[in-house]
C-alpha cells in the first residue's frame, strides 16, 4: 500500500509544534515531532508580529526534524481565529447516475466559492479581496431534500449540501506564509485551529451532541460547536492564557516569560513558588495565593469565552470541551461552568489519549496542547485546501485550490478589481440651456492587457501550477471640457455707435448667473442662459451706460421738494424710450437733461376742466375758467418758462366763475379799438344778440358783426 510523509505546524503564540506522519491507507502513523517557544514576543493574539523570529524558531524544528524523517520542503498549518469572518452558504447541482466521490467534492467547492462569493458582495468586511477562505465544515448533504450522511453511491434529482466557511485577513495568512517562505518551506495545506481541534475529538459520531471545543492557546480562545450531527459554527475570543501571564507579571513585577513560569507551575503540586522580580528582589508566594491574585482574570477570561459560546450557540451548551495550554489555567473550567450556568462536570479539559486515524501518539503529545496539532496532521492527509502558485504581475500569488480556478480567481486573490482592468468612460456633463437640459458624454476608455503566459487572456481561461499572469489597468476615459462657444450657436455681433463712440454688442451669456463670455468654461450641472439686447434699455445695461437722471432741488410755497429728470435719448435722431427696438449701424445719443419747465415740476400739463372750447367768428377758441398765479425767485413766470436748480417757487391756482362774452372777446384778443369810428357792433350768441355780460358755455358759436353807419343808411 503506497505511503506519504506528511509534516504539519502548529505555530502558536507561545510555542511551534511540528509533526511528521506516515499515511497508509486511512491511518496516520507519528513519525518525528518537535517543540520550541519562541525566544521573545514574535506572536501576539495569533499573528505573527516579527517574521523573522518565528521564522527562525520554524527553521529549527524543520532541521531537527529532517535529521529523523529525510528533506522536508512542504507543510500544513493551521490559523488563529483571529479577526474571524464565517459565511453560511449552500450549493446544489442536478444529478446524473450515480453520485461518486468527484461530484461530492465538486459540490463542496462550489459551495464555497458560493462562500466567497457572498462575502463579497455583502458587507460583513471592509474589503472582501483582503480575505482568504482558510476552512470549512460540511453542515449537511440532502438528497432531493432528505438529508444524508454522504452522496457517495446515491442516485436522485438534485443534490445539495450546506457548509460553513471560514474567512480570515490575508496579513495573517501572508505573515505566515513569509515565515513559512524564509525557513524554507511551502505552505500545501491550511486549514483552522479549531477544525484541526474538532476532528481530533469530536468526531461525526459525536456530533448529534451540543458540544463546545475551545482550543485555549496564548493569545487566542478559539471556539467550535457541534449540534445535530453537524459543526455549526465557529468564533474567536482575543484573549486567551496571556491574559492570566500578564497579570501575574503586573502583580509582582514579573519579566514576563518568568510569570509565564509561574502560571504554568500553578497547576503543579508545589505549594510554594520562589522567583525573582524585575528589581532582583527574592520572593517566595504560596501556589493558592497567586491562584488567588489571578481568580478575577480567570474570571473575566471565562465571561468572555461564554458570551462567544452562547452568541454562537444561542442556547446552553450539554458540554464544553477545553484544550490548549491555556486550558490548564487554575480555576478556568470552573469559572466557565460558572460563567455559562452548567455543571461544573459538564466543562473538562481533554487530552488527545487517542484518536480515530492517528497512531502511535507519544506521550509528550497527550496533553492539551497536543490536539490542535496532530489536528493538523490528520487533516493534512484529507481533503482540505492547498495552494496552487502563480505569478500575478511578477509578484507570487499562492490561491487556494477550490477548484477549477480561473484567471479572475487569481485577480481577486490579487486585489485586482476586474472592473478596473477597462478604463472608466469619462464622466459625463449635464448642463441646463434657457431651461432646456443638455447631456454631453465623456470619451470612452481603453482596455487594459490581460495576458496567461505571454498570450491574450479571458477571464475564465483555467490556471495551473507556475503560470504567469500579466494584468494592466486600461486608460480611464476623459470628461468632457467645453466652453460655451462649444455648446451655443450664437447669432452675430452688432456695431453701433453710442455718443459718437463705435460698439461691438455680443449676446449677454450667464453661468449660473454670473456674467460669462463666449470661452468661459462649464462644469457638470452648471445653468447656461443666454439672450442678446433686444431693446435700448437691455443694451445700455450690457454696455454698462447708466443713463443717471439729474436731481434737482426746489422751494415750493414754503416746502422743499425733490425732482429728477432722465436725460433724453434718441436712435438716429427720433426720441426714443427704453424699449425702443435696436439694430445694426443704429446711432444712439444720450443728451444732457434739461431743466424742467414749471408745468413738468408742477404737473401743470393742461386739463379739460381748465377751459372752455366754442367758435368765434367761425374759429376755435378757447377760454380759461382756472388761472394759475407764478413767480420764480420773486419774479412772474407762466408755466412753459423753465424751473432753474434751487430756484424759489410760488404757486397758486385761481378758479374762474363762469365765462362771459367778454371773457371770449378777451381769450380771442379781440381789441375794441379796432372797431372804426361810426360803426355798429352787434354780437350774437348761437344766432341770437346778446350782451357782453351774458354767459356762455362749452361748444357755443359767437359771431361779432361790425357794420358801418353810412352802410346801414345805404340800406
Amino acid at each position: 500500500m503506497k505511503t506519504k510523509i506528511l509534516f504539519a505546524l502548529d505555530i502558536g503564540t507561545r510555542s511551534v509544534v511540528g509533526l511528521v506522519g506516515e499515511q497508509t491507507g486511512g491511518a496516520m502513523r507519528l513519525l518525528a515531532t518537535e517543540r520550541r517557544e519562541h525566544h521573545t514576543r514574535a506572536m501576539l493574539d495569533g499573528q505573527i508580529h516579527d517574521v523573522p523570529e518565528v521564522a527562525n524558531v520554524i527553521a529549527a524544528i524543520k532541521s531537527s526534524l529532517e535529521k529523523t524523517c529525510g528533506p522536508l520542503t512542504k507543510v500544513a498549518v493551521a490559523a488563529a481565529g483571529r479577526a474571524l469572518c464565517t459565511i453560511k452558504t449552500a450549493a446544489e447541482i442536478e444529478v446524473c447516475g450515480l453520485l461518486t466521490a468527484d461530484d461530492e467534492r465538486s459540490l463542496e467547492l462550489a459551495a464555497i466559492q458560493a462562500a466567497q462569493h457572498k462575502l463579497a458582495t455583502s458587507k460583513a468586511v471592509a474589503d472582501p479581496t483582503q480575505y482568504y477562505c482558510v476552512g470549512y465544515s460540511i453542515v449537511s448533504f440532502s438528497l432531493d431534500r432528505t438529508y444524508l450522511k454522504t452522496l457517495v453511491g446515491q442516485k436522485g434529482k438534485t443534490a445539495c449540501i450546506e457548509v460553513i466557511a471560514t474567512f480570515l485577513p490575508r496579513q495573517v495568512i501572508d505573515s505566515m506564509q513569509s515565515a513559512l517562505h524564509d525557513a524554507g518551506l511551502e505552505m500545501a495545506a491550511l486549514t483552522l485551529e479549531p477544525i484541526a481541534a474538532i476532528n481530533v475529538l469530536i468526531p461525526p459520531t459525536m456530533r448529534h451532541l451540543n458540544l463546545v471545543l475551545v482550543d485555549v492557546g496564548a493569545g487566542t480562545s478559539d471556539v467550535a460547536i457541534t449540534r445535530g450531527g453537524a459543526v455549526i459554527g465557529y468564533g474567536m475570543v482575543p484573549c486567551a492564557g496571556d491574559e492570566i501571564t500578564e497579570a501575574i507579571s503586573q502583580k509582582y513585577l514579573l519579566d514576563f516569560n518568568v510569570a509565564e513560569k509561574i502560571k504554568r507551575l500553578l497547576s503543579s503540586k508545589q505549594k510554594k513558588l520562589s522567583f525573582a522580580d524585575v528589581l532582583g528582589m527574592e520572593h517566595k508566594v504560596a501556589t493558592n495565593e497567586i491562584i488567588k491574585a489571578v481568580s478575577p482574570n480567570v474570571a473575566e477570561l471565562a465571561q468572555a469565552i461564554a458570551g462567544q459560546i452562547m452568541q454562537l450557540n444561542q442556547t446552553t451548551p450539554q458540554a464544553v470541551l477545553l484544550v490548549g495550554g491555556g486550558s490548564l489555567t487554575p480555576l478556568l473550567p470552573e469559572a466557565l461552568a460558572q460563567a455559562l450556568d452548567i455543571p461544573s462536570a459538564r466543562v473538562a479539559i481533554r487530552k488527545p489519549d487517542s484518536a480515530e486515524g492517528l497512531e502511535n501518539i507519544p506521550a509528550c503529545l497527550q496533553t492539551p496542547d497536543a490536539v490542535t496539532p496532530l489536528g493538523i496532521l490528520k487533516l493534512a492527509g484529507s481533503r482540505t485546501l492547498n495552494f496552487v502558485n502563480v505569478t500575478l504581475n511578477g509578484q507570487p500569488l499562492h490561491l487556494f485550490n477550490l477548484g477549477n480556478l480561473t484567471v479572475a480567481d487569481a485577480l481577486l486573490a490579487g486585489g485586482i478589481d476586474i472592473r478596473n482592468l477597462h478604463g472608466k468612460p469619462g464622466l459625463g456633463m449635464t448642463l441646463k440651456i434657457n431651461g432646456k437640459t443638455k447631456f454631453i458624454a465623456g470619451t470612452m476608455g481603453n482596455p487594459g492587457r490581460l495576458e496567461l503566459n505571454g498570450a491574450a487572456a479571458a477571464f475564465d481561461l483555467p490556471l495551473a501550477e507556475g503560470d504567469t499572469l500579466v494584468a494592466q489597468r486600461g486608460e480611464d476615459g476623459t470628461n468632457p471640457a467645453v466652453t460655451v462657444k462649444d455648446v451655443l450657436d450664437l447669432p452675430p455681433e452688432l456695431q453701433l455707435t453710442i455718443n459718437g463712440s463705435n460698439h461691438v454688442i455680443a449676446p449677454v451669456v450667464t453661468i449660473n448667473d454670473q456674467p460669462a463670455t463666449a470661452s468661459s468654461p462649464l462644469a457638470d450641472r452648471d445653468q447656461l442662459n443666454w439672450h442678446f439686447p433686444s431693446c435700448l434699455a437691455e443694451l445700455l445695461a450690457a454696455l454698462g451706460f447708466v443713463a443717471a437722471p439729474q436731481k434737482y432741488i426746489y422751494h415750493i410755497n414754503g416746502t422743499d421738494r425733490n425732482y429728477k429728470v432722465s436725460p433724453p435719448i434718441t436712435i438716429n435722431g427720433l426720441p426714443a424710450a427704453a424699449d425702443a427696438p435696436i439694430a445694426a449701424n443704429d446711432q444712439i445719443i444720450i443728451h444732457d437733461c434739461p431743466d424742467p419747465t414749471l408745468a413738468e415740476l408742477l404737473g401743470l400739463a393742461e386739463q379739460a376742466g381748465d377751459h372752455i372750447s366754442l367758435l368765434f367768428n367761425n374759429s376755435a377758441c378757447t377760454v380759461p375758467v382756472r388761472r394759475y398765479s407764478l413767480t420764480v425767485n420773486g419774479q412772474p413766470a407762466t408755466p412753459g418758462d423753465t424751473a432753474p436748480n434751487h430756484a424759489d417757487i410760488t404757486f397758486s391756482c385761481i378758479e374762474q366763475p363762469a365765462p362771459m362774452i367778454s371773457d371770449v372777446l378777451l381769450a380771442a384778443e379781440f381789441n375794441p379799438r379796432t372797431v372804426p369810428a361810426a360803426s355798429k357792433v352787434e354780437i350774437l350768441l348761437n344766432g341770437r344778440p346778446a350782451e357782453y355780460t351774458a354767459i356762455v358755455k362749452n361748444g357755443d358759436s359767437l359771431e361779432v358783426l361790425i357794420t358801418k353807419y353810412n352802410d346801414c343808411h345805404s340800406k
